[in-house]
């Protein structure tokens, strides 16, 4: 008779211990909604669209890269946009598409600066100096 009220309790043990664990289970999904939600909220969605020119990031710039080196390559153009984030680029110099991730992109605004005619040329002087 032992046994069997050992084999009972040891079976009530089990589904307690079952029972932790699906609790568990579900606190980690709610709170990785919750990390989720609050992640994407602060994610900056970046749209480009196809014929738009944007520099693109060089994360492989590792090596003693100088301090006033630019990492960022371009400018390219780009040619189409695919879902979540993936543009095909192509530089003016070469027919290759590059595919990236839309996080590595910014938008170039130089070719504005082309089209604006009128230059306005500021000449650093030293200041005066008042003589009393």
């Amino acid at each position: 008779m032992g046994f069997e009220k050992a084999g009972a309790e040891r079976k009530m043990q089990l589904q307690e211990l079952k029972n932790i664990h699906l609790e568990a289970y579900d606190n980690s999904r709610l709170y990785k909604e919750k990390m989720k939600a609050v992640h994407d909220k602060h994610v900056k969605r970046r749209e480009f669209r196809p014929g738009k020119l944007v520099l693109l990031y060089n994360s492989r710039l590792r090596l003693m890269p100088g301090k006033l080196r630019s990492r960022w390559e371009g400018p390219y153009r780009v040619e189409t946009a695919k879902p979540y984030g993936v543009f095909h680029l192509s530089h003016p110099s070469s027919s290759n598409l590059i595919k990236v991730n839309g996080h590595r992109l910014k938008l170039y605004h130089g070719e504005k600066m082309k089209d604006n005619k009128e230059l306005e040329v500021f000449l650093l002087e030293d200041a005066p100096i008042e003589v009393d």
